[in-house]
């Protein structure tokens, strides 16, 4: 998953395996850096999402860190609502 603010002024990629703990940051950039994981991603057919103050956020974690727990809920939601969009259930809750 891309997300990009509405002005495309940065952008930031997270990918989230069945044996990840949580999802990563897998790329983000500004400018011209973010245009290109933008393109890149959506020549993918990975699905981009714009939320100015969700890609704020995430601009602050390390490349290839996990997202902090104080985003687990918003990014979450954003995950639950892709796999509904996708036709796939979503994946099972950790603990439950």
């Amino acid at each position: 998953m891309a997300l990009e603010p509405e002005n495309r002024c940065a952008a930031v990629a997270l990918a989230y395996g069945s044996g990840d703990g949580a999802p990563r940051v897998v790329a983000k950039g500004r400018g011209l850096i973010a245009e290109e994981i933008i393109a890149r991603a959506r020549e993918a057919g990975v699905y981009v999402h714009e939320s100015p103050d969700l890609v704020a956020l995430l601009m602050q974690v390390d490349l290839d860190a996990h997202i902090p727990p104080q985003l687990y809920v918003a990014v979450a939601e954003l995950l639950a609502w892709l796999y509904r969009v996708e036709g796939r259930a979503a994946p099972p809750a950790e603990g439950g």
